[in-house]
């Protein structure tokens, strides 16, 4: 053993000892984020050697011979996270599974009396007929969205049991019903272990990942007028990336949540009602609330944009409009913690919800713009009554346009003809110089920012509407208790720890 190899040694055992370190911590986080993870897994596998005592056990093995193994498919393709979405895999493999059987067995009594030839022929014509029926029957909208995964099951179970039923030489009933048994076995370990024990239902977790993101927005908003009125200068390239960071993080989770509420919509469809109240779960509105906040989200989006402007606001001219800006949004979040706390109580929001403070907050805001009348005009023109703002505006235009034609001396004229003296990387470099001129030289450009800051602010106020509106009604449809000034309200808005949405992957059929 040479030198070299003992050096080694070292080494491999401490990259095995940081690879191990890493994957604890990795296996660590993932069951502390959602503790159900694990649950989950401890069910699946319970469930899984349940039916393998199928084959296992001499005496269930002998009755039910080799189809045991659909048991064991069955658990491990239709066990999902939460109820919802067993339900749904599981009365969709169940039900197309024996249609399927019952189809293959009818047209096995009619072909099987006529000779071999015709019951290969007409084998093969009734799995074209039916291939070709059941593919279509796919691109409708609500067979597309709700019974899919059985349809796939019925064609895949039908073809199984048509072709092998002609090679195999016990009767096309007893496949049937043995492949039919198992899967109903596997079916219902899956759904009880799902219904009961420990049960994940996807309806909370719709009312749950709502509630998260009317307070993503609501942190959103803090954040981005917090940052945009900061004492600090900001420093903003034109190539720099978009940042990934709270502001970005929490809006982004609700532009990008269309998918994710769709698919939680239609498994809290299949659930039963695990109230006491047995009231409707109203799937419907809060796929309704999912839009509206989707269009208040892309407030808060072109409300980040300020923050990332080419023309900035002087520090100066900011700090005219902080205080009543923070205070506008200090109103418009503190709205929405209490419409994200209300929902999570399952109640009614308080009728003092847009306040008086909301109301009183705009009109300050109105205020502290008519008393900088002078920044919208122009910082270097006194203010004129309104019959002289024609001949004013004549005037500043024609300097203005004197004033760029004597720096387009030596523009380019066309773009055919290239002056003499220039190359080709100064006409790229001489006209972002000349735009950027442009826009910079008109009196009210510094202004401009500060004006759509404060244009999208009251835009999400006018939006906020929009969301109070419809988590009204979702307590009207659901039923939720009425709001009483006695109750504590408390507010959680710490985001060190995200609970991730956990959702069924339908690429497998079998």
């Amino acid at each position: 053993m040479t030198m070299d190899s003992l050096n080694e040694k070292p080494t491999l055992i401490q990259k095995m000892k940081r690879f191990l370190g890493s994957l604890y911590c990795n296996i660590w986080k993932v069951g502390r984020d959602d503790p159900r993870r694990a649950i989950h897994a401890l069910k699946v596998g319970f469930s899984l050697t349940l039916v393998s005592l199928l084959y296992l056990m001499e005496p269930l093995f002998k009755g039910v011979d080799q189809n045991a193994i659909w048991a064991v498919i069955t658990v491990i393709v239709v066990l999902e996270f939460t109820a919802g979405a067993t339900l749904c895999k599981g009365l969709n493999r169940g039900f197309g599974t024996m249609l399927a059987a019952s189809l293959a067995f009818l047209f096995e009594v009619i072909a099987r009396g006529n000779g071999k030839v015709f019951r290969a022929i007409f084998i093969g014509a009734s799995i074209f007929l039916i291939g070709t029926l059941t593919t279509f029957l796919r691109f409708f909208p609500k067979i597309k969205q709700n019974y899919d995964y059985g349809v796939i099951v019925f064609l895949l179970t039908f073809n199984l049991i048509t072709v092998s039923s002609y090679r195999v030489d016990e009767s096309l009933l007893k496949l049937a019903e043995g492949r039919t048994y198992m899967i109903g076995v596997g079916s219902g370990i899956c759904i009880l272990m799902s219904l009961f024990i420990f049960p994940n239902w996807s309806g909370e977790d719709l009312h749950n990942h709502t509630v998260s993101k009317i307070e993503g927005l609501a942190k959103s908003i803090e954040a981005c007028v917090t940052k945009y009125f900061s004492e600090e200068e900001r420093n903003v390239e034109r190539d720099e990336m978009i940042s990934e960071d709270q502001i970005y993080e929490n809006y982004k989770a609700v532009l990008e949540s269309k998918s994710t509420d769709d698919t939680l919509a239609l498994h809290a469809s299949w659930e039963p009602r695990y109230t006491w109240q047995c009231h409707k779960f109203p799937w419907q509105q809060y796929v309704k609330i999912g839009g509206v906040l989707r269009h208040f989200g892309y407030g808060v989006v072109a409300l980040r944009g300020s923050l990332q402007t080419e023309i900035r606001t002087p520090r100066s001219v900011r700090l005219l409009f902080k205080d009543p800006c923070i205070c506008l949004a200090s109103e418009v979040t503190k709205s929405l913690m209490e419409l994200a706390c209300s929902l999570r109580n399952r109640q009614h929001c308080s009728p003092e919800l847009l306040t008086e403070s909301l109301r009183q907050a705009l009109q300050d805001l109105d205020t502290a713009l008519k008393s900088q009348p002078r920044l919208f005009v122009g910082t270097n023109t006194p203010y004129h009554p309104p019959e002289m703002l024609s001949t004013l505006a004549s005037t500043e235009r024609q300097k203005f346009e004197n004033h760029l034609s004597s720096i387009n001396t030596y523009a380019p004229i066309s773009i055919d003809r290239k002056p003499k003296g220039f190359s080709e990387g100064e006409r790229r470099v001489l006209r972002p110089t000349l735009s950027k001129f442009a826009i910079t030289s008109l009196d009210f450009s510094e202004t401009l920012p500060i004006a759509a800051f404060v244009a999208l602010l009251v835009e999400l106020v006018a939006r906020l509407d929009l969301v109070i509106e419809e988590v009204e009604e979702l307590g009207r449809v659901a039923c939720f208790k009425e709001f009483k000034h006695g109750d504590n309200v408390i507010l959680d808005i710490d985001t060190r720890t995200k609970r991730e949405i956990n959702l069924p992957n339908f690429a497998s059929t079998e």
